[in-house]
Order: structure tokens, then sequence, then C-alpha cells
């Protein structure tokens, strides 16, 4: 898919019944395969990359979408895809590299009954397709053949993004500096944002304080998220 048609300039992205999504570079190619999930070229689609950088977003954002079911890999031993699925078309398997690696008969009823169906699957997973242990061919190679697009790790314009619209939706006023003392800081996923903007949150509740770059700095200390 041709990534021009997205635009690029970190504005907010509304995200269905979710909060607004922040389109960038390390996402945008995963972005508009969501949004363009009836043109997918197979049954489905893996997201893949490592944790925190977006996957369970963009899942939440195609069952916005679609009205996908949420599977997981204790569903699948409790019933059979068919009562599963009832009449619904659409579903999110997480985890998916090891769902298929130790429910390999079950994934792949799932995967030819959609297939069947003209339904849709998105699997999200830490490791593309490839590298997932899959021993029964019929599923390895419907696997391999699927559309795998990387989420990358959020560059720093977009974990300052991301934080900001944290700080605004908690009303949370914050002094010019921290988010970049913020961003220069934390590790790069959306997880370890939330984390800091939550205790950040609680501390200047709790203190009564304004949220400058020592308050900061004060919070994630102790915490132990940094040293300095």
């Amino acid at each position: 898919m041709n990534n021009t048609q997205l635009a690029l300039d970190l504005g907010h992205r509304q995200a269905l019944a979710m909060d607004d999504f922040v389109v960038a570079p390390s996402n945008s190619d995963a972005v508009q395969w969501v949004d363009h999930w009836r043109d997918w070229p197979a049954p489905a689609l893996v997201i893949y990359g490592p944790a925190g950088c977006g996957k369970t977003h963009l899942a939440h954002v195609f069952r916005a979408l679609t009205g996908a079911v949420l599977l997981s890999p204790d569903m699948l031993d409790e019933a059979e895809p068919p009562q599963l699925m009832g009449d619904n078309r659409y579903c999110v398997l997480g985890d998916a590299g090891r769902t298929c690696e130790s429910r390999e008969e079950r994934v792949l009823h799932l995967y030819n009954m959609l297939a069947e169906q003209g339904g849709r699957m998105l699997m999200t997973a830490r490791r593309p397709p490839a590298r997932w242990g899959v021993s029964l061919a019929d599923l390895r190679s419907r696997m391999n053949a699927l559309p795998a697009i990387e989420v990358s790790p959020p560059e720093d314009a977009l974990i300052a993004a991301v934080l900001d619209k944290m700080f605004a939706d908690r009303q949370l006023r914050v002094q010019p500096g921290v988010i970049d003392f913020l961003v220069a800081r934390l590790e790069r996923s959306f997880a370890s944002a939330r984390r800091a903007v939550a205790m950040i949150d609680e501390a200047a509740m709790a203190a009564r304080r304004n949220v400058t770059v020592p308050f900061a700095r004060e919070v994630l200390r102790a915490n132990g998220l940094v040293e300095s």
C-alpha cells in the first residue's frame, strides 16, 4: 500500500470509540492497513513489533471498525471456531505467534473458516510469521503468505505527542520543558509513558504541586525510573 496516502504530521487521528490515535512514521503503515481492512489480499493481517509499540491500540481500532470478536488462547481451547464466532466474521487474535505454535489445529480451522466466509482476522505478535515455530505445514504456509506489517518503537516526536495528550486528558497542566525532560529519559513505549503520567498526576494531586521539571524528576527518581 502507498504510504503517501497518509498525512504524517503527528496530528491526532480519531480512533472511533477509542482515544485519539497519533499517526507517525513508526505506525503509519499499520494504520493504513487497518483502515483498509476490506481490501486485504488475504483473510488475515499480522501486525508485529515490540511490547508497548501500539499493537493493542490498533487492534482496538480494528474492533471498533468491524465489531470483531477478541479471541484468547483459552477460548480456542474451550470451543470450536463456529461457536466462538457465531454470526461474526471478524476477529482479533493477540499473541498470535505463541498461539499458532501451541494451538496449530485450532488456528488452522479458524483461518480456513474465515477464508470460506470472507471474514477478516487481525493478528498481533512480537515477531513476524516467518519466525514463528509452527510445525503444521498447512498452517505454516498460510501464515507465511500473510501480509505482515511491522510497528517500530515510537520515535521522540510521537512519544512527545502522546505525553502531551495524556496530560491533557487528565486536565493536568505541565510547565515548559517537562515533556522534553520525559522524552529524553523514558523507555520508548506507550506503556512507559502511561505509567509516568499516572505517577506524576497522582503525586501532583497529593502534594498539590505544579508539574515542573524538578517535580517530574523527583517523581520519576522516587519510582526508580530515572537516576538524575
